[in-house]
């Protein structure tokens, strides 16, 4: 029996095991990129009913010569696979995204997850200077979850380490000017059995080589993450979803389009 007590540890689960692990960067292909595009849609399709999102173009009218870093709030398994349907099928670009234990599922390598070893700030360093690189990769986006371990869902405040503010200070002096994109991410029932991802990508933060202070810029980071999942939280509970774009959508269950038929009978000639 799952002890709900101890769903959540403050401690990164490569600390709490205290096992070294070698670093693996990303190793992609058009052949596993076909696989992992694959076997994520399929399970995101059999899971909820519809990807919508909005604000994509904070993205598309950007600076291209800028690169990009996005960053989410993390609250369960899906965020990873969310994330890649983010870059790979919105924005067309690879996902390169830091995963812990990634010796449990090395082929997720292929994906476009790399490995991170947080035991200890020099275990991680491989990490930090690989995920740095890659900002400048023209062929992917650096997708990140800040607070560094998984929160429940809609936790408060919101608050990260300070790993995402060190990748984009490097990042910045390393290419001349790095933008940070918030992305806002929610798991919704609305008028269906099935749940709906509802994602909201914000807009840009651009910072140029040598003009953060580190810990502050984290700080603004997290509070700019946490206002933007907070206003589409109030949005979506006043059934504001103007601006929503549909990724895919589930045709409707059998007995759901019953339910809709029943809906459209006059009841003022059933001699009810």
């Amino acid at each position: 029996m799952i002890n709900l007590e101890e769903l959540y540890c403050e401690v990164p689960p490569t600390k709490l095991r205290n096992i070294d692990e070698k670093f693996s960067p990303a190793d992609t292909s058009k052949f596993w990129l076909m696989v992992a595009d694959f076997f994520f849609g399929r399970m995101l399709e059999g899971r909820f009913y519809a990807f919508r999102f909005k604000g994509a173009e904070n993205y598309f009218n950007r600076d291209p010569k800028v690169p990009v870093i996005m960053f989410a709030p993390h609250s369960n398994w899906w965020d990873g696979i969310v994330g890649y349907h983010i870059t790979n099928k919105i924005c067309k670009k690879e996902i390169r995204l830091m995963v812990e234990e990634l010796n449990r599922f090395p082929i997720l390598r292929h994906a476009g997850a790399f490995s991170v070893n947080k035991k200890s700030p020099q275990a991680s360093m491989d990490a930090l200077r690989y995920a740095i690189d890659e900002v400048g990769n023209p062929k992917s986006i650096l997708y990140l979850f800040p607070q560094g371990i998984i929160k429940p869902p809609n936790a408060r405040p919101i608050e990260f380490r300070t790993g995402l503010a060190y990748i984009a200070e490097k990042a910045a002096r390393k290419f001349g000017k790095v933008a940070l994109m918030p992305i806002a991410v929610n798991y919704m029932f609305l008028r269906d059995n099935r749940p709906e991802v509802l994602v909201e990508m914000g807009e840009l933060i651009e910072l140029e080589a040598g003009k953060a202070d580190r810990k502050e810029f984290t700080a603004h980071l997290s509070a700019t993450l946490e206002k933007l999942c907070d206003k589409q939280i109030y949005e979506i509970s006043q059934a504001n979803f103007k601006g929503y774009d549909t990724l895919f959508q589930q045709r409707l269950k059998w007995y759901r389009r019953i339910e809709q038929r029943l809906k459209k009978i006059n009841p003022t000639n059933s001699g009810v």
